[in-house]
């Protein structure tokens, strides 16, 4: 298991290709107001610009969404301000805070949700590391399917649980974070949407003592199974997601799922997600991606149960007819 050391949470060199970014993901959940965030930062300096994108979960069931884009050619440190949303690197690999003052627009979690309503979001929180951070440096080698991905999804990833403590502000009324937990993740690389035939992405944290995160992603190989799991501070590799997805009528959207984890230590974790909430994050050139927060139920050896949140992500293309590729299994 690959623990990456401080000098990755710095701005890592640009390369050639026009599609090279770096990007800085963070999500959020707090059970108890029933509100949360998943925002991420991408820098495309060959392209010259910098984004934000940052979406709340709001009490109630609603989604706000805030974007903003800046010139940028060069890849600037921390922290990152773009619009009205700052991130701030406080420890490497430990600490980071999270600051935004902006006019959101909210809508209803729905792909076919109509109208929009302007939300005054304030946001002051800060992510405190639970595991190490883990991942890939991008050095090359590995299997085929990880060659296969490096040229599309980033060549170098990092990912890590945390907790979070803080106060998402929604039109003046403050809802404290008490119980919130999230992931973040990090990538650089070429990053081309448009060029995986499908994604499964998790992230998943029950309590302060189990966590996961990962992916399987289609390649032209075949499926890449990369993730890891923290157990009482434990580290493994994943060796395999078992997926089983229970869809809507439209065949795209999750509304279950059923997780078998093998990690490489041939430990299995039985998991099903109970999705609460999807927010659909575009279909720019017949890409989808179904943004789930998950209610996840981890099922031990000895029959208890213990539950825990986060997100189950899943990545289409889809046809002419709006229908996946790669069937949802």
């Amino acid at each position: 298991m690959p623990i990456l050391e401080p000098h990755h949470d710095y701005a890592h060199g640009v390369e050639p290709d026009t599609a090279w970014s770096e990007s800085y993901y963070f999500n959020a959940y707090d059970p108890a107001t029933e509100s949360g965030i998943f925002t991420r930062v991408g820098i495309r300096p060959n392209e010259g610009t910098m984004d934000v994108g940052l979406s709340v979960w709001l009490p109630g069931g609603d989604l706000a969404e805030y974007r903003h884009v800046v010139e940028c050619h060069e890849m600037p440190e921390a922290p990152l301000e773009v619009g009205g949303v700052r991130y701030e690197l406080l420890q490497p690999m430990r600490t980071w805070r999270l600051v935004a003052d902006v006019e959101a627009a909210a809508r209803r979690c729905s792909p076919s949700a109509e109208g929009r309503r302007p939300v005054a979001i304030t946001l002051d929180a800060t992510f405190e590391a639970l595991t190490p951070a883990v991942g890939s440096d991008g050095g090359g080698g590995g299997s085929s399917q990880a060659g296969a991905a490096a040229s599309t999804t980033g060549k170098g990833h990092l990912e890590q649980a945390g907790q979070w403590s803080g106060t998402l502000t929604v039109d003046g009324t403050p809802y404290v974070w008490t119980g919130a937990r999230g992931n973040r993740d990090r990538s650089w690389g070429p990053r081309r949407w448009g060029g995986p035939p499908m994604w499964r992405w998790w992230s998943i944290n029950i309590g302060d003592d189990l966590h996961f995160g990962g992916i399987r992603l289609g390649t032209e190989a075949g499926d890449l199974h990369r993730g890891w799991v923290c157990e009482r501070g434990r580290m493994t590799s994943v060796r395999d997601w078992g997926i089983s997805t229970e869809v809507a009528d439209d065949g795209l959207t999750q509304r279950v799922v059923h997780l078998v984890v093998t990690d490489k230590a041939d430990r299995t974790y039985d998991l099903t997600g109970r999705v609460l909430r999807v927010a659909d994050i575009g279909r720019p050139g017949g890409t989808v991606i179904n943004e789930g927060l998950t209610e996840w139920t981890y099922r031990a050896a000895d029959g208890t149960t213990a539950v825990g949140y986060g997100i189950a992500e899943y990545l289409h293309q889809v046809d002419e007819a709006g229908k996946p590729r790669v069937p949802v299994g």
